[in-house]
């Protein structure tokens, strides 16, 4: 239920925070999404070294999962009636993640009616850049009213 003192904007965002709490995948991220403005959004994680490679560091599946969540909320943000999917995402790895805190800053980038660009990047806990990439997201059929985890608290 909308709290009753949320802007319509606030709502949304509150919202759609609580959608990314609510998808399954996000029970093995010890992550939180923030949004935190119109076209921008924030996840902050761990990475633990239950997620690391054979040689000592995070998988690649964390930095494109954290990148792609960011992007995506970015834009979603932006889109009060319908989920999005994305449709491509390119990536690039500069440094490998060790286990601590992560921060993934998802930003718009272009487009507002059936495709979306965004932007994302990973900071590591030394404020470095360890990744990138951007996303197209397009608008599905999907009402976000129609989604379970689509409340705000």
């Amino acid at each position: 239920m909308t709290r009753p003192d949320l802007s319509g904007e606030e709502a949304h965002f509150r919202a759609l925070e609580s959608l990314y709490d609510s998808a399954p995948i996000n029970e093995l991220f010890d992550s939180r999404l923030e949004i935190v403005e119109a076209g921008v959004a924030r996840i902050r994680f761990e990475v633990e070294e239950r997620v690391y490679h054979a040689a000592g560091a995070a998988h690649g599946t964390s930095y494109f999962k954290m990148l792609d969540d960011a992007a995506f909320y970015a834009a979603n943000s932006l889109v009060t009636d319908r989920f999005l999917l994305t449709t491509a995402f390119n990536l690039l790895l500069t440094r490998p993640l060790k286990a601590g805190p992560v921060v993934a800053e998802g930003r718009w980038v272009s487009g507002q009616r059936r495709v979306l660009v965004a932007d994302a990047r990973l900071i590591d806990a030394d404020g470095e850049e360890a990744a990138r990439g951007t996303g197209t997201f397009m608008r599905s059929r999907i009402p976000l009213s129609s989604l379970k985890g689509y409340a705000a608290q």
